[in-house]
């Protein structure tokens, strides 16, 4: 058999949880098998970490302001190179993808939601507007994946796709790639002997950022030493900085911005705490999961998935800020308890979401799809 020519397509560039996905399927996908190509807007560190790994990138500018250039940019790549699949992921790319595919009838048509965000949107009328335009082009294509249970449940429920479309892959890693490491230097010795808290989240409404700020009074109060790192940029970033001067935690949260060394600084956190109001299947969690650090987490879907309360870590509601600086000053104050749940979580996901166990299913899906497109 040849091999099967895939495009893989995203708008934005930084490397959030789709990002992650895409990159790791374009990096681990059977190159005897499959000739990969990733479309995204152009520039960011997607692109160069695409472009690092000597994958073909083609630039298309995509944005939430539909226009139709980006439809024409997508078809002409599809007819100039022939490619077998086109891979879409998240709202966004789905929409000028699918709509760039829809004549192609010998092209398999392939699309995940990383989180069914729209669904939180405040603006109802936007709300059901994303609901329908997925059912109008889940017509066009012939596979949903879903990245976790939750949310697979709620594209059956709102009828976002035909049921012998709808596809659970959950997202996975490679565990053995992360090692802790401790902090980088840069941080400061002075910094790196306070406990440390941190998160790794795009500063958006969705990872509910002012829930761990205003946790960070209580904690201040009964542990004066602690230092709370938040890392990763976005569109909050100045809102949040001055809710965080109103606190009166200036003193104690600092706002890293986007770093490539992310990880490695995770590795030095003494909690990772993710506050979000919504989850696909975080990637984060897989990460702090592979550090074994000790996790506190929003009981929310997605992310009650993977950690079980009390016994791989913690979970607290998304609107109790004196529940999640509870948690966290238990868990500084019980270093042997702490220590347990990240080396449990570790435990308990690494052989659920490894990375092999979902490229495999990817992999399986395009040779299906594939050979279904072959006898039309």
């Amino acid at each position: 058999m040849r091999k099967i020519k895939v495009l893989e397509v995203i708008d934005k560039t930084f490397l959030g949880g789709g990002q992650k996905n895409l990159l790791s399927l374009a990096e681990n996908l059977d190159k005897d098998r499959f000739e990969i190509s990733v479309c995204s807007n152009p520039e960011g560190h997607l692109v160069d970490e695409v472009k690092r790994s000597n994958i073909p990138h083609f630039p298309v500018s995509m944005s939430k302001c539909f226009r139709r250039e980006p439809v024409r940019a997508i078809e002409a790549l599809l007819i100039k190179h022939g490619f077998d699949i086109i891979h879409t992921h998240g709202g966004v790319a789905g929409f000028y993808g699918r709509w760039a595919a829809r004549k192609h009838r010998d092209l398999a048509v392939i699309h995940t939601l990383h989180g069914v965000h729209y669904l939180y949107y405040r603006n109802i009328f936007l709300k059901y507007a994303y609901i329908w335009l997925e059912r109008f082009f889940s017509r066009f294509t012939h596979a949903v994946i879903f990245v976790s249970r939750a949310d697979r449940e709620k594209g059956k429920k709102l009828r976002l796709a035909s049921s012998e479309k709808i596809k659970l892959i959950e997202n996975g890693i490679d565990f053995s790639t992360f090692k802790r490491t401790g902090m980088k230097e840069s941080a400061g010795d002075e910094i790196r002997k306070d406990p440390v808290i941190g998160t790794i989240a795009r500063l958006h409404r969705q990872k509910n950022i002012p829930l761990l700020l205003s946790a960070g009074v209580k904690i201040k109060k009964h542990c004066p030493g602690v230092k709370i790192f938040v890392v990763g940029g976005g569109p909050l970033q100045e809102k949040l900085e001055r809710l965080n001067k109103k606190l009166g935690t200036a003193d104690i949260v600092f706002f890293l911005g986007e770093r490539e060394d992310a990880a490695e600084l995770m590795s030095g956190f003494d909690i990772f705490v993710l506050p979000s109001l919504w989850e696909g299947l975080p990637y984060v969690l897989l990460e702090a999961a592979a550090l074994e650090r000790p996790v506190i987490a929003t009981d929310v879907d997605g992310i009650k998935e993977m950690i079980e309360n009390d016994r791989t870590g913690m979970l607290v509601p998304p609107d109790k800020p004196d529940e999640l600086a509870g948690a966290a000053l238990k868990l500084l104050n019980n270093r042997p308890l702490a220590q347990k749940f990240g080396s449990d979580l570790c435990r308990s996901l690494k052989e659920r979401y490894s990375i092999s166990i979902m490229v495999n299913k990817i992999q399986n899906l395009y040779v299906e799809l594939f050979r279904e497109m072959e006898k039309r």
